[in-house]
């Protein structure tokens, strides 16, 4: 799954790793945007595409529609690969409202076998800039954003990010991204970009980090640093 991550350059950065042709309309500035904590419930700028131009906007992380929430349920944050396409909650996002997280890595937590409630955070990064394949509701309109939301598409981990944990988020490289993106790509190719194309666990490295990522009210760059003697 993915429940953290980091998203600490600048816009710029992200667009220059995004490599897309199209013109970018919203503001742009070089100040890094130094998120190294990224919780569920909070704001995140996401990239998406309309009217043939980029934009990088702040959407809540969690979605749930109406149905969903009548019946008292809490917003989801990820949604599967194997069957986020499909599924009555999220196949209208997936049709509609495909678009793009841009991080710098996320935490997974590796459980202790013998005991569930021992674990150890793991940054987990590439080289640069990666891009988590997301869906979302989302309006112009700021009357409307309090429906808004989106979630992370999530796959099976393979290779040794399984010794971490067993689901991922998918990340998409940049021409595979700019695809995704695509409002005339359509919703079976963009099936087989997130299934097909993802980037696999041997493009990925992690370490060790320190316990207070799990509080998030802790912020700092110290969150992303390498730490000595793990628990696991």
């Amino acid at each position: 799954m993915c429940g953290r991550f980091a998203q600490i350059q600048t816009r710029a950065d992200y667009l220059d790793a995004l490599a897309s042709d199209l013109e970018f309309a919203s503001a742009l500035d070089t100040v890094p945007i130094a998120r190294y904590n990224v919780a569920p419930g909070t704001h995140v700028l996401l990239v998406n595409q309309r009217d043939g131009a980029l934009y990088m906007e702040p959407i809540s992380w969690g979605y749930g529609p109406d149905w969903w929430l009548e019946m008292k349920r809490q917003p989801v944050i990820n949604a599967r690969v194997e069957t986020a396409a499909t599924s009555r909650i999220f196949k209208p996002l997936w049709d509609r409202g495909r678009m793009l997280v841009a991080a710098d890595g996320w935490y997974g937590w590796k459980k202790s076998p013998d005991d569930s409630k021992l674990k150890q955070p793991y940054f987990i990064h590439a080289n640069g800039p990666i891009f988590f394949a997301a869906i979302s509701r989302y309006h112009t309109d700021k009357a409307e954003q309090n429906e808004d939301g989106f979630v992370i598409i999530t796959g099976a981990s393979d290779s040794g990010l399984l010794d971490i944990h067993d689901r991922r988020p998918i990340v998409l490289p940049p021409a595979a991204a700019r695809e995704w993106l695509d409002p005339d790509t359509s919703s079976k190719r963009a099936e087989e970009l997130a299934i097909k194309n993802a980037m696999q666990a041997d493009e990925f490295t992690w370490h060790p980090v320190s316990r207070a990522v799990g509080n998030i009210k802790n912020g700092s760059a110290d969150l992303v640093k390498p730490i000595d003697n793990p628990l696991l």
